[in-house]
């Protein structure tokens, strides 16, 4: 990591079907090998078909699923003498999207469907009402973070 100066934030242009910045940057994380048009197939068909199966919005139960999986706060280790405490920190935005698809993503391929697409798009219902292994996530690091709450005075 620079001293310098930080690294300045690339341009995402919004995804062409919804004009959403969110999925476009959802889309270059489900993207492998620089397959954009494959991403592309995979989310938009995970769409269609939340909407063949919940007759909603799939925008709208996208987001409400990254909302949902997304956490407040989370630990970081600290080191202060000779020990190693797991702090909480509340996660600032940009981390906390940026954990949410992660951890939406790992839990997609972690399932048990026969294609990409379906995988997806039974994550994001799951995701979206509360449930599966990605809101799971969150919770776990809920819990860690709560359960280290006497180490909160070590936060820098």
């Amino acid at each position: 990591m620079s001293r310098r100066h930080s690294a300045e934030k690339r341009e995402i242009n919004p995804d062409p079907k919804f004009g959403d910045l969110i999925v476009s940057k959802f889309m270059n994380n489900v993207m492998e090998d620089g397959k954009k048009s494959v991403a592309e197939s995979i989310v938009y068909g995970a769409f269609d078909l939340i909407e063949s199966k919940t007759r909603q919005d799939p925008l709208a139960i996208f987001h409400q699923a990254l909302e949902n999986v997304a956490p407040q706060i989370e630990v970081r280790s600290r080191r202060v003498g000779g020990a190693t405490y797991q702090v909480p920190v509340e996660v600032r935005t940009e981390r906390r999207q940026a954990l949410a698809i992660r951890w939406l993503l790992s839990a997609t391929r972690g399932r048990n469907e026969k294609t990409m697409t379906e995988r997806l798009s039974a994550e994001l219902l799951d995701a979206s009402n509360n449930r599966g292994n990605a809101v799971k996530k969150r919770e776990d690091t809920h819990r860690m973070a709560e359960a280290n709450r006497a180490f909160s005075h070590y936060r820098w």
